[in-house]
């Protein structure tokens, strides 16, 4: 398989996984829109026998939702990091074929008027 294949298969790979992280993002913003409903519904300052407990219940679903969202910060930096060895390796490739060095000889053209 030729470097430009591997390349294309690692694309295509990064392309799957962001899809699936899209369909995640998708699911947990409808799971979150149910629970925001059921609480507006059901959940009232009468529902909690202590002020610290009423404080305690939300913060501990907020660790929860940033937990989740630190995970895909971090999974997307590991794909953001994998995108760049790609790219910077086929601009590499890409200067390598289309640079003209060495086409015409270590001296190229000069294009400045020597006879003045």
């Amino acid at each position: 398989m030729s470097r430009e294949h591997a390349y294309l298969h690692i694309l295509d790979a990064a392309s799957k996984v962001q899809w699936n992280v899209a369909m995640i993002l998708e699911a947990k913003a409808i799971e979150a829109e149910k629970v925001r409903n059921w609480i507006l519904n059901h959940v009232h300052h009468h529902s909690f026998d202590e002020h610290e407990k009423q404080l305690s219940e939300p913060l501990d679903i907020h660790d929860q939702v940033v937990e989740v969202v630190e995970g895909l910060t971090k999974l997307q930096n590991g794909l953001c990091s994998n995108l760049k060895t790609v790219l910077i390796s086929a601009e590499e490739e890409s200067e390598k074929e289309g640079s003209l060095d060495g086409l015409f000889g270590d001296g190229g053209f000069d294009l400045e008027d020597t006879d003045k």
